[in-house]
């Protein structure tokens, strides 16, 4: 064992000597290259003392980073994220800076920006110098987590009882993996045509897969909410307007969010999926869990509660994952651009506006939220964490804008595929055994948008059908033209040309959101719901220009569905709904249904078209690739499971909350965490929660219920395991 101590001692020297050689090479050639970047006197110097001093530039640069970084970090911690992201070069470069001025000679020297391209280049050639090295030496990368492994098994170690006579096995662990956005049928089909290697062997070899349903509400609030709390009751939309309070609800505002999440653990009475010895990573909801890391749920908190940016710096705090993941933000702008160039100039359609900050969105989603998340989540596992629940959004950001499929999509999934890969070959040194369940919360439906189609927005349309003034160039389309025409013809006025109509003085206009290509229009002057008389009384032309425009499928007013042509729908009466909904899928009615019972149901429900015969929807956005509503693959997303674990029970899953069942039973079975029940008073259906709860103190979490169990850091990743996501620059 001690000579095993000394040769492992001697490798690491040994690899420290190699990547200190390496940084001083590189910067050796560097200071030929930049004209700003010198390693001698203005007289020159001697080869020696230009190698010295490139020898202790390297050196330092070194040493600052591992000891100073971290403390620049967490300094830096209440910065956005995003700005944190872009900051890392310049971090760096006032790094090298100092690191020159602290060598002996005083020779060395640089130009601010010559010093962050040089300080970028140096970390970059040191990580993927450490990394080969460590392939090479005797699998250094398997020791490594086999050492972490052994100290989070101590830490349990230490518990009172842990180890005790009779003691039972420590049981698998269950870690959840949400595949943002992505459907059955293009993970299938992604899994077939070799984009996705690792879960086609999966599913080939260990995993079974099936598909559910979302509600009517297809989108990740709703789904994530249900997974992870147990309801979607009273979920309406994305967002949605409550009119007792005046707010506008938006599921991914922090407190929505923490709102949402409130009235769920009011309404079920537990805690979470998670509620015990869990991890929520990257989610809108914390799911009970008491370790966190980018929840949005607790995001708005002030204080040591909010331990959810901690992820930051636990990542960033390692100056190779912060350059790694800063080249690959970088990257992943330049491939933005030129996919979206690539895209105007070979006239692909449908298309939407993919400029001004989207391209930094969209390397934040998938790259910056994607490596916090994959490290978090594998500190997580070498800590033997029980349950693990971590979204990966990246997929749905890009489909949005892009398309649910092609290539932009495919090398997406591709790029996710190797992080379930790398998350596989993690699992197989944790201290326990886990179980890896793929799920997503919805899928993603195509087609041209309400705006592009039609020349106009929804809230044009609305307004032009409440006689209210459009922009000009909504009221000169065929659809502004004709609602206008509808509501001096409801008025029983002529129509005009260039007549403007005015709005009534001490009435508020209709309030108008779009989730997707469902969306929700409400009166803030009608006290409560308002009924469909009411509606015609204030507004005559208003529901028919609606249900009677191409792009829309149908409306949802007071207990009853209207469609093209006036068909109308009862939702009470057995079998009218299903009829008028037919074309939108299995199912469709009953998610009206389930609906129109919402204490936040709005006054009308809009949602768009759908052709069966392409799957294509309108989305009420400018998204080409689409989810929220009814019609098509948004609302088929699938879960995968391994096969150790049973069947899902029923086997045909209606619903978020049908598919919390089945994941806490899993837990149970695996005789796991048991979610601790009775932290609220259960609400039945006929008390919802919400409008008639009264706020009340905070629920605690899980963990302060019970007894804690000793965990690894705070923010659950490992600072000193060396392992990251996967460099995506390339």
């Amino acid at each position: 064992m001690r000579r095993g101590r000394v040769r492992s001692t001697g490798g690491a020297l040994l690899r420290v000597i190699v990547v200190w050689a390496v940084s001083t090479l590189t910067m050796l050639a560097l200071a030929g290259i930049l004209p700003d970047f010198r390693l001698q006197s203005g007289d020159g110097g001697s080869i020696t003392q230009v190698g010295l001093t490139a020898a202790w530039g390297a050196g330092v640069f070194g040493l600052l980073s591992a000891l100073v970084w971290p403390v620049l970090v967490r300094a830096l911690l209440l910065v956005p994220a995003l700005v944190l992201g872009l900051l890392v070069f310049f971090l760096n470069g006032s790094l090298l800076l100092m690191a020159l001025r602290l060598v002996p000679s005083g020779h060395g020297e640089a130009a601010p920006e010559t010093a962050v391209v040089v300080a970028a280049v140096m970390s970059a050639v040191a990580s993927a110098t450490s990394t080969a090295l460590a392939v090479r030496d005797d699998d250094a990368y398997r020791r490594r987590l086999h050492r972490l492994a052994r100290l989070a098994d101590r830490r349990r170690r230490r518990r009172p009882g842990a180890g005790a006579p009779g003691a039972r096995p420590t049981p698998p662990g269950l870690l959840f993996l949400q595949l943002d956005g992505v459907g059955h049928r293009v993970l299938r089909e992604a899994a077939a045509g070799g984009v996705m290697p690792t879960v086609a062997d999966w599913l080939g070899r260990s995993h079974r897969i099936t598909s559910w349903r979302t509600d009517w509400s297809s989108q990740t609030g709703a789904s994530q909410l249900g997974i992870l709390h147990g309801s979607t009751f009273d979920v309406p939309a994305f967002r949605w307007y409550e009119k007792e309070s005046g707010e506008v609800m938006v599921c991914n505002r922090p407190t929505s969010a923490a709102e949402l999440q409130r009235r769920a653990v009011a309404r079920t009475g537990d805690g979470g999926l998670l509620t015990l010895d869990g991890a929520s990573r990257g989610n809108l909801f914390s799911g009970g869990a008491d370790q966190l890391a980018l929840v949005l749920s607790v995001s708005a908190r002030r204080g040591r509660a909010n331990r959810s940016r901690a992820g930051y710096f636990a990542y960033f705090s390692d100056p190779a994952n912060a350059v790694r993941t800063a080249v690959s933000f970088v990257a992943e702008v330049g491939r933005e651009i030129v996919q979206s160039v690539r895209a105007r100039w070979r006239g692909e359609g449908p298309r939407v506006s993919r400029g001004g900050l989207y391209p930094l969105i969209r390397a934040f989603a998938t790259v910056v939220e994607r490596d916090v998340v994959v490290a978090a989540v594998i500190g997580d596992m070498l800590a033997g964490r029980s349950a693990i629940y971590a979204d990966l959004v990246a997929y749905d950001e890009v489909a949005h804008h892009s398309g649910p499929r092609g290539r932009d999509t495919d090398q997406v999934l591709a790029r996710l595929d190797r992080s379930l890969a790398l998350l596989a070959r993690v699992a197989e040194h944790a201290p326990r055994t886990y179980r890896i369940v793929l799920l997503s919360d919805h899928g993603q439906s195509p087609g041209e948008t309400f705006l592009s189609r039609y020349g106009l927005t929804l809230k044009d349309l609305v307004r032009a059908g409440c006689g209210l003034p459009v922009p000009r160039r909504a009221g000169t389309t065929p659809s502004g033209a004709e609602a206008r025409a509808a509501v001096l013809a409801a008025l029983h006025r002529p129509v005009e040309e260039g007549e403007e109509e005015q709005p009534r003085p001490g009435r508020p206009d209709p309030v108008v959101l779009a989730s997707g290509n469902l969306a929700v229009i409400s009166f803030p002057d009608v006290a409560g719901r308002a009924r469909r008389e009411r509606i015609e009384e204030a507004h005559p032309a208003l529901l028919p220009t609606l249900a009677n425009h191409p792009g829309i499928g149908f409306l949802l007013v007071d207990g009853e569905v209207l469609g093209p042509g006036g068909a109308t729908a009862r939702l009470a009466v057995p079998g009218e709904a299903e009829a008028l909904l037919a074309p939108f899928g299995p199912g469709a009615a009953e998610a009206v249904r389930r609906s129109d019972g919402f204490p936040h149901a709005p006054d009308i429900m809009v949602n768009s078209a759908y052709d069966p015969e392409t799957g294509q929807v309108h989305a009420f956005e400018e998204q080409i690739g689409s989810h929220g509503g009814l019609g098509g693959e948004q609302g088929e997303a699938f879960l995968m499971w391994p096969a150790e674990l049973s069947e899902p029970d029923p086997p045909d899953l209606v619903g978020a909350e049908a598919v919390h069942r089945v994941l806490r039973g899993w837990l149970r079975e695996l005789d796991g965490p048991e979610v601790p029940l009775g932290l609220a008073a259960p609400l039945g259906p006929e008390v919802p929660a919400g409008p008639g709860v009264p706020p009340g103190p905070e629920l605690p979490s899980g963990a302060e219920v019970k007894d804690r169990r000793s965990r690894a850091p705070q923010n659950g990743i490992l600072p000193s395991a060396g392992v990251s996501a996967p460099d995506e620059s390339r």
